[in-house]
């Protein structure tokens, strides 16, 4: 049996433990969802690991190890580790994670010193999991942090001596509008889905440039610097460029193109591609139902549990593509111990799909009665203590049938309620608001893609049955309604609301959330 055979035998698996005790780490979005998880399963599975390094947007030295403290450290997430290492937990974690300023919008990520050598000479493994993930961002803010940032992590990991694997966290839905079963291939510059789509006329395509992207992105934003409206310019010059090449969204295109340059970049590095469809909390590990900030999907399970969305546009019978986090996790650390320690003459890009709907589809309609059943048995209160009923949620299959309805129902309640002008003028803009809403949600609600796991099985069938009960990632296990109403939903209020039911949601001001702020979502 050749050794690479014995490597993968079902006795020995991938040796994913065995790989990570003391490798060095590089991790830019340190502070977000996925990355803390990934975390802190590294610190509680292979404790003997080296150190850390954190990438941390901060004005100084001090004010990033702050946030390594506050959003990190002394997070609940982290309360196994706490409880394994008592009073030791606080200098267990300083010693093994190291904070380190810096920015990936910078060339050489911002560091300068002693300290850029250090971790050029110690690190292993690089995983970049820093995005800006607002759906429709100005161009040139996402062009800067998720195209031009990973060339620049690209760019840092090559002065990197040992270095052993380049990760990328990207998303599933850098497949933009492609349909059908969508493999596990990666982008090479200038791929275009529509030059895709239209293949037999591809001729009549235009031609994507990222360069040129780039360079169009900072001339509009230099150029419209003293414009009263940049901001609404530059979101709607991204969403016109992501349509032209055959992606739905600025966030998703400007992903892609990052791929992109990551493959351009990358020379003799091997990189592994991590695309999770939508980020959900913790199935069992370390905790379930852990779970950080609002997610597009969670918005809506909240505000129809207050009785605030009971209609809402999107396909019955499509499919939501989610998984939990820290399956997704779990999938990472066994690709990066796989490509980590094979070596090969000519380093390639390894795609990794994390998703739900080939393996394990959940249906709409079917999450929707497990919402109905849930709130309906455990509803919200209002004001006074009275439980709050909600009926099944009325999909409508498209916009104009929404828009119609909102305006239907809203001018019945203000003839009803009062012929006032202000009261009418009210009633508009919570029309309005509710269709910036159900626009945000739209490219998921009718998702035409499924998502082609074969890589990510694979990965799972060469691990041993040890590595699988520490490390599974078996999305064809979950069991829908244990996990929507029994793990996701309670730990959705206790982790994201930080209130007793009945009290009013964060920001919510009792309608449907509106604005920049809300509309962001960490696929």
């Amino acid at each position: 049996m050749s050794k690479n055979s014995a490597q993968y035998s079902k006795q020995y698996g991938i040796g994913i433990e065995k790989f990570l005790v003391g490798k060095s780490f590089f991790v830019t979005g340190a502070t977000g969802f996925l990355a803390k998880v990934l975390i802190e399963k590294i610190l509680r599975a292979a404790p003997e690991v080296g150190k850390i390094f954190l990438l941390i947007k901060a004005e100084s030295e001090e004010a990033a190890s702050k946030r390594l403290k506050d959003e990190v450290i002394n997070a609940e997430l982290f309360k196994c580790l706490q409880q394994t290492y008592g009073e030791c937990y606080q200098d267990f974690m300083l010693n093994k994670l190291v904070p380190v300023v810096g920015n990936i919008s910078e060339s050489n990520l911002g560091l300068e010193g002693d300290l850029a050598k250090v971790i050029a000479n110690e690190v292993d493994v690089i995983i970049n999991s820093a995005a800006n993930t607002t759906f429709h961002e100005r161009y040139d803010i996402a062009i800067d942090i998720n195209t031009r940032g990973p060339s620049h992590v690209m760019n840092f990991a090559k002065k990197c001596k040992k270095i052993k694997v380049f990760v990328h966290m990207s998303t599933a839905y850098v497949n933009g509008n492609r349909q059908g079963r969508i493999m596990e291939k990666p982008f090479y510059m200038g791929d275009t889905i529509a030059r895709e789509l239209n293949f037999n006329n591809s001729k009549i395509e235009p031609k994507l440039d990222v360069e040129k992207e780039i360079e169009l992105a900072m001339k509009s934003k230099k150029a419209l610097e003293n414009d009263e409206d940049a901001r609404k310019k530059m979101k709607e010059l991204g969403l016109e460029r992501a349509r032209k090449y055959g992606w739905g969204i600025t966030y998703v295109f400007t992903k892609a193109m990052g791929e992109m340059m990551i493959d351009t970049l990358k020379e003799n590095i091997p990189v592994v591609i991590i695309r999770p469809s939508m980020i959900q909390s913790t199935y069992k590990e370390p905790f379930a139902g852990w779970i950080q900030g609002n997610r597009i999907l969670d918005l809506m399970i909240l505000y129809y549990g207050r009785g605030q969305l009971n209609e809402f546009v999107g396909d019955p019978s499509g499919i939501l593509d989610v998984v939990p986090v820290d399956m997704v996790v779990n999938a990472t650390l066994a690709a990066i111990a796989k490509h980590g320690q094979v070596v090969i003459q000519k380093p390639e890009v390894k795609v990794y799909q994390i998703a739900s709907s080939v393996t394990n589809p959940l249906v709409t309609k079917y999450l929707l009665s497990l919402l109905h059943e849930h709130f309906d048995s455990s509803p919200f209160l209002d004001s006074k203590g009275s439980p709050i009923r909600v009926p099944l949620m009325k999909l409508f299959t498209s916009m104009e049938d929404f828009s119609a309805h909102l305006l239907d129902g809203a001018m019945q309640r203000s003839i009803i309620g009062s012929s006032n002008g202000e009261l009418l003028a009210q009633k508009q803009y919570e029309i309005l608001r509710r269709k910036e809403f159900a626009n945000v949600y739209l490219p998921y609600g009718f998702y035409a893609g499924r998502f082609d796991c074969s890589n990510t099985l694979g990965l799972m069938q060469i691990m041993s049955e040890e590595e699988k009960k520490k490390f599974g990632f078996d999305i064809g296990s979950i069991d829908w309604k244990h996990y929507i109403t029994n793990v996701h939903v309670p730990g959705l209020m206790r982790n994201v609301m930080k209130e007793k039911r009945g009290e009013t949601l964060v920001g919510a001001g009792n309608k449907i959330p509106g604005g920049p702020k809300f509309y962001k979502s960490k696929l």
